[in-house]
């Protein structure tokens, strides 16, 4: 049986949708009878961070990897229920009064796929409730005959987690927790004070450690009640507050760009161990309870990779499985998994050992066309073995941008879509965050390992020795951490990620190969963007990154790419990309002198998936009138009669609002459609 998995939105990409911020993370994932065939999060393609647009380009891709077309699609898996869909629907119809009247959802969904697909499918629709499929988004990869199940995000399908257990092909929720009890929504809620919002949660886990929870975890405590049975009680939002005011917290909230202060280490890590606790009282309930050895989890939450080792090495369960794609990308794949084996019970489960499922960069033939495109910004060279030179140029201080094989699905870049550099200098932590990431300096990085190798390096207090999805944070031995001064956060701890030589040989030989020169098995491992956009996909989305960040290298299949000057710049030819779009508009003088008009890009979507708007010049906002993703920014500028010193404050504009990723600077003829 072949199923499509999909997960994402019921708006298209060039629909304005300034409100919506549901159905985020959209994805589609393809299984043949439980195999994984494809698996691609829609941000990837269409590079809208967390898209939550319909997923059409993910579809398209997953089905094109697999060579085979919708109509072989026996069943199609949504995780999400119908009333959901018709919910959504109509709250959009209430928030915009220029919308359309609402449709039933899974007819507008049966119309998108009419749209991009030719014809409506909706006779193959499945809908699966959102916490089930989280719970199969783990348990079927775990390659666990029985487990306890932990749901937890911030809500689905008017749930905010389940408890479940599972033996064989079978499921039995034994607690649903409602939308009041959302540990997910609290969260987002809470970092509020520090400056942060939805989708920044993993930045507060890492500001965590360099705090004292007991400052305020007194405080956190008057707002939440562990009831008996592994239930819990939260406060509404607004009673939180009214103690942060109490107790002196609302004034120092942090304003977006402002220093962290003390006030603000100390109130992650006491939100940080609030999490941690409320979340152990369930599991030592239910572990007691039914006595599971096994535990399995998914929902956004389960991204709390501080929570996870704790959980790992609590010795209240002999295995634990994290689902990679922990967020609801990985539902549209526990949807899939609930279709197969509410159908066919009988399959076999296979455990799923790597998460290498998206886009291949391509053979060496078709990495050379493409890199030759962008000829006059790039130079690149052939390297008969790339893992050693790599190795050697880390070892000398280079950062390199490291693209080979499939893509991987998720939010962790684990070796093929990666920035990499030496993990022993402590500098490189400032370096990589200052020149490539432009993000929090006190953001710390993940260290890759070679498997054989990781006892002698991490604080193992399970028999676990595979930690292959970077998803559980334990403590690096305390006579290493010297050592490894870029990845050692400020806790002594590391979010760790093991190499296997049989699920990835490429990249394990390269760290064998820098080993070689170091004596350590270890690279320090970043996902390959910059702070604007998704893990780069293809080679024009590395060389983009490349281009606009301080990378010193580029490594893409076996070649060895360096930068020119940005002058090579003027060959490319801009284009917007589909989810933006020019508006001008005429600002009023108040009588004094004539109108003045403003040029802007505008995102289609919320500003929780897209800045936006950006301020352009007239000049540029010329440019990209005429652009067509064919005539190149040189054409351009001649055409429109730009002088050499217009030409050259344009392109360094064109340049920093490409830095940006609010328009596409491509080779002619490769504009995103």
């Amino acid at each position: 049986m072949i199923i499509l998995g999909v997960h994402g939105g019921i708006k298209a990409e060039q629909e304005s949708d300034p409100f919506g911020h549901t159905m985020h993370d959209g994805t589609a994932v393809l299984l043949k009878d439980g195999e994984i065939l494809a698996a691609i999060e829609e941000e990837r393609l269409n590079r809208i961070k967390h898209s939550n647009c319909f997923p059409f380009r993910a579809i398209k891709q997953v089905l094109a990897l697999a060579g085979i077309t919708l109509d072989q699609v026996d069943r199609i898996a949504f995780n999400v229920l119908k009333n959901t869909l018709e919910q959504v629907e109509q709250k959009n119809f209430i928030r915009d009064v220029q919308s359309p009247l609402p449709a039933r959802g899974k007819h507008r969904i049966g119309a998108l796929f009419e749209t991009y697909f030719g014809k409506d499918y909706s006779t193959r629709f499945r809908y699966c409730h959102h916490h089930i499929a989280h719970a199969w988004s783990a348990y079927g990869p775990s390659g666990f005959n029985q487990s306890l199940i932990y749901s937890i995000d911030g809500s689905g399908d008017n749930s905010s987690g389940m408890v479940l257990t599972a033996e064989g092909a079978s499921m039995k929720v034994l607690r649903d927790f409602s939308i009041a009890q959302s540990l997910g929504d609290l969260y987002t809620t809470l970092i509020r004070v520090l400056g942060y919002s939805r989708f920044d949660e993993y930045k507060v886990m890492g500001l965590a450690p360099y705090g004292d929870a007991s400052v305020y975890e007194k405080v956190f405590q008057k707002n939440y009640t562990l009831l008996p049975d592994g239930n819990y009680a939260l406060q509404p939002a607004a009673a939180w507050f009214m103690e942060f005011a109490d107790a002196g917290l609302i004034k120092h909230t942090r304003k977006k760009g402002e220093q962290f202060t003390q006030v603000h280490k100390d109130f992650a890590a006491a939100l940080q161990v609030t999490l941690e606790k409320i979340v152990f009282h369930v599991l030592e309930h239910y572990r007691s309870k039914t006595k599971m050895k096994s535990l399995c989890m998914a929902g956004g939450v389960a991204h709390n990779c501080t929570l996870n080792g704790k959980i790992l090495n609590s010795g209240l369960f002999d295995d634990v499985f994290i689902q990679p794609a922990a967020h609801d990308a990985g539902g549209a794949l526990g949807a899939a998994w609930w279709v197969l084996y509410t159908e066919q019970p009988a399959k076999s489960r296979p455990a799923m050992d790597h998460v290498f499922l998206g886009t291949p960069v391509g053979d060496t033939d078709s990495v050379r066309n493409m890199l030759a495109d962008w000829g006059d910004a790039i130079t690149f060279e052939q390297c008969d073995d790339v893992t050693k030179f790599a190795a050697r140029e880390m070892e000398q201080g280079s950062v390199i941008g490291w693209v080979q094989g499939r893509s991987e699905f998720g939010p962790r870049a684990l070796g093929n879509r990666s920035i990499l550099a030496d993990p022993r200098p402590a500098e490189n932590k400032s370096r990589i965050n200052a020149m490539v990431k432009k993000r929090e300096g006190y953001r710390p990085f993940a260290p890759s390992i070679l498997e054989e190798r990781v006892a002698e390096y991490f604080d193992l207090t399970t028999q676990t020795r595979q930690f292959p999805y970077m998803i559980f944070i334990l403590d690096v031995l305390e006579e290493k951490r010297s050592l490894l001064g870029a990845i050692t956060h400020v806790d002594g701890t590391a979010r760790l990620q093991t190499v296997s030589q049989k699920t990835n040989p490429m990249y394990w030989n390269l760290i064998h190969e820098f080993e070689k020169l170091t004596g350590v098995p270890i690279v320090l491992n970043t996902s390959f963007n910059n702070n604007a956009e998704p893990i780069v996909e293809s080679v024009h989305d590395a060389v983009s990154c490349f281009l606009t960040t301080g990378l010193d290298l580029l490594v893409v299949d076996n070649f060895i790419v360096r930068k020119k000057n940005v002058s090579g710049l003027g060959h490319l030819a801009p284009s917007l990309i589909p989810s933006r779009k020019l508006t001008m508009q005429r600002q009023p003088t108040n009588g004094h002198g004539p109108n003045d008009q403003k040029y802007w890009i505008e995102a289609t979507k919320s500003r929780e998936f897209q800045k936006g708007p950006l301020p352009v010049s007239r000049q540029v906002f010329d440019v990209l009138q005429l652009a067509d993703g064919v005539s190149t920014f040189d054409a351009l500028t001649t055409q429109l009669g730009y002088n050499d010193t217009k030409r050259d404050e344009t392109i360094k504009e064109i340049h920093d609002l490409w830095s940006e990723r609010a328009i596409a600077l491509l080779p002619s003829g490769q504009v995103q459609l």
